[in-house]
């Protein structure tokens, strides 16, 4: 691009450097991380000045391994941040592991102090349990919303791509951090600095915080029959209390047996069946990443005794959920220690 056609600020238009810490956990994730830094990158160039740095910290202060096995060298440790820094927390793989005692004291201790604190990826986690998300919108990986509202019930999450609450600000993980990062830029710098820095990265669909994070359900099961979506999104938002296949084609306008050949054509498996593989996807999710009792994962899931749910799990995934559980104890038992 030449300089006659980037979009610059003129000198007088100028603010402070605003700087950005990015706090690296243990197996954060590279692309959200990387799409943050990368739009701060751009937007310095399109700018023509330094309008925005950056620093990486984390604990110990020596290196932060990424999911995909990187090892990046940290700028600090846990230290005392300006009253004008954005403090980015970026999670990933264990995130419950990777939120110790130390953190959440230095997360508390700054967010006294009225700055910005960010969690990307997973890392809404981590604000909730610093307790710095009570009575604020959040969101998160759309695979760990279900641990999520277990664990805090008191934070409303919702299914947006990134939520600005105030000074919390969330993203649900992957190029989500594009989205935030326009966002801010569009509003510091200006939308056509925001929208160079989106034309310089390829990214010509911007989302908004209104926009949710996963693909709908017509284009995520590849399949575009409006009754079989509107079917499978009650199946979805209802979970815990399974509604029957009858009910679900009367809804529609079907009879259960126009039902079963919909599901038959379009996914080789009846309704009973996809419902039941989604109550134990969900199941699944609860066991890995919660503490929750297996009959309490159960109830949660539908299921009304734990022989039932054992026997559908265990058909399905091949071992038992007190066994899946038993796989991820560990981790759950360091997290109650550090928590």
């Amino acid at each position: 691009m030449t300089a006659q056609s980037s979009p610059r600020t003129a000198p007088k238009d100028r603010a402070a450097t605003r700087r950005f810490t990015f706090v690296l956990l243990d197996r954060f994730t590279l692309l959200s991380f990387a799409s943050a830094v990368e739009c701060l990158r751009l937007a310095n160039r399109m700018a023509g000045y330094e309008a925005y740095s950056w620093q990486l910290v984390g604990e110990g202060g020596g290196t932060a391994t990424c999911s995909a096995g990187t090892e990046f060298k940290l700028d600090d440790d846990l230290d005392e941040l300006s009253r004008n820094d954005v403090a980015l927390v970026c999670g990933g793989l264990d995130v419950q592991k990777a939120t110790t005692k130390r953190l959440l004291s230095w997360l508390r201790r700054e967010a006294r102090k009225g700055i910005v604190i960010g969690g990307l990826c997973t890392a809404a986690y981590v604000l909730a349990k610093a307790g710095l998300l009570d009575g604020k919108r959040t969101t998160v990986h759309w695979e760990n919303q279900d641990s999520f509202e277990e664990d805090f019930p008191e934070v409303e999450l919702t299914k947006r791509v990134f939520v600005m609450d105030g000074n919390r600000w969330t993203t649900a993980g992957g190029t989500s951090s594009i989205d935030l990062m326009l966002k801010v830029i569009a509003s510091d710098l200006g939308s056509e600095v925001a929208n160079a820095v989106a034309d310089q990265q390829i990214y010509s669909s911007i989302r908004t915080d209104q926009d949710s994070q996963r693909l709908s359900v017509p284009t995520r099961i590849g399949v575009r029959h409006p009754k079989l979506g509107m079917v499978i999104q009650k199946m979805e938002t209802n979970i815990e209390e399974p509604i029957s296949p009858s009910i679900l084609a009367a809804d529609v306008g079907m009879s259960t047996r126009q039902l079963e050949r919909l599901f038959r054509r379009y996914l080789n498996r009846s309704p009973k069946r996809y419902y039941m593989e989604l109550r134990l996807s969900k199941a699944r999710n609860l066991l890995m990443q919660t503490d929750m009792s297996v009959i309490n994962v159960a109830l949660a899931c539908g299921f009304a005794s734990p022989s039932h749910f054992s026997k559908c799990y265990r058909a399905q995934y091949e071992t038992t959920p007190y066994r899946e559980r038993g796989s991820s104890g560990n981790r759950l038992s360091e997290e109650h220690e550090e928590g």
